[in-house]
């Protein structure tokens, strides 16, 4: 049903708007916040606090049809929903879930997550910005984030609403750094928005930019769980994730299939239709094959994810490995079977090569998770047996 229901959402309103909006680099708030009254910005979330209450499966599903029309747009959806409103829900307090998730399930506010820098990304525990407490409470926060989708949600730079930000807060006895999550509001003294990230390669429908943060102060009450226990918070939800985005590959693959398919079926060449050449062939069987294994791939890794609990690194890795390099090969198949069609926006398909490379990136580079794979099965080979 969900399936159905986002389906024929992103065929009537996501799909007419979304080469206008990559060709503008301009992010639609307006139909982002009709995500809310669908239910969508909170897909994981508890009915308690408007939730859907639904799994990885849904988020998934969602993350899939979106990207068939507009990657772009969706990426603004999967910052939204599972890196910050997914996040607040499984870490926040009581009270924080009570304050925040309500406006943020309805699309009232808009959220980001912040935790890559100017000079750190995959290094994440790198960071340099800082939060310190002050004698009466609150905390002072200094630094940049740099690369934060939603970071602005309009052409004015107007900052996001809500930030779940990552700070480094101290360092433990073996000399590695503590890191805390804090819930940083719009109109909190210290924070803004500094450069709207333009010219991108691709994901040009979803905002991207640097946040700045110069004495801010945040209360005690916006400090999520215990000063330096983010670590391990911050790494599980990173499994969902990236499990999105190897479903937005997915997305991505099937309308890239869908197009060269249908293209090659009606194009003809040497007086038949060039679906009938070897090459052609090639193209499309390889890119079904693909798009295939990795649909597989990342509904089997739903099915056993569990979001509170996290524990799946391992496959969240493996199947973004896997899927969005794929995605972009598939992506880069199709303009090659659609030739000089192919090659210009109003075909689709150069579009989401474009925005193919991004999955590649953020999240979690494909070099990360090679690391990160490899050390795993070093630890415990037995997956490789199940």
């Amino acid at each position: 049903m969900i399936r159905e229901m986002v389906r024929d959402f992103a065929r009537e309103e996501v799909e007419p708007q979304a080469l206008e909006h990559d060709r503008d680099e301009k992010f639609n708030l307006d139909l982002f916040k009709k995500l809310g009254e669908y239910g969508l910005l909170g897909i994981t979330i508890s009915d308690q606090y408007g939730g859907a209450g639904m799994d990885a499966t849904a988020a998934a599903i969602v993350n899939e049809e979106l990207s068939y029309s507009d990657p772009g747009f969706c990426l603004a959806y999967l910052a939204h929903a599972q890196l910050t409103v997914n996040n607040l829900a499984v870490n926040g307090s009581d009270e924080q879930k009570s304050r925040f998730l309500p406006g943020l399930c309805s699309g009232e506010l808009i959220g980001c997550m912040a935790m890559s820098e100017p000079d750190y990304g995959t290094d994440a525990l790198g960071m340099t910005t800082s939060a310190i407490l002050q004698d009466d409470g609150n905390w002072c926060i200094n630094g940049r984030k740099m690369w934060i989708t939603n970071g602005v949600v309009d052409d004015e730079g107007t900052a996001a609403d809500i930030v779940w930000l990552y700070a480094r807060t101290g360092t433990d006895s073996r000399g590695r750094p503590e890191i805390s999550t804090f819930i940083v509001e719009r109109g909190m003294p210290g924070y803004k928005a500094g450069q709207k990230i333009m010219d991108k390669l691709g994901m040009r429908a979803s905002n991207t930019a640097e946040l700045v943060f110069e004495d801010c102060i945040v209360p005690s009450a916006n400090l999520v769980g215990e000063p330096g226990h983010s670590i391990r918070h911050m790494m599980r939800n990173l499994e969902i994730e990236r499990v999105a985005l190897a479903a937005q590959a997915v997305g991505i693959s099937r309308r890239c299939l869908a197009d060269m398919s249908r293209y090659a079926g009606e194009r003809e060449a040497f007086g038949a239709p060039i679906q009938q050449f070897g090459q052609m062939q090639r193209h499309i069987g390889e890119s079904w094959a693909e798009y295939r294994a990795m649909r597989a791939y990342v509904y089997e890794t739903c099915r056993v994810m569990n979001l509170e609990s996290g524990g799946q690194r391992l496959d969240s890795d493996g199947v973004k490995l896997f899927a969005t390099t794929a995605a972009k090969n598939i992506a880069d198949r199709a303009i090659q079977v659609m030739g000089g069609y192919g090659y210009v926006g109003e075909y689709v398909v150069e579009r989401l090569w474009r925005d193919a490379k991004l999955l590649e990136i953020g999240g979690g580079t494909l070099e990360s998770h090679q690391k990160n794979i490899t050390r795993d099965l070093a630890k415990n080979p037995d997956p490789i047996e199940e």
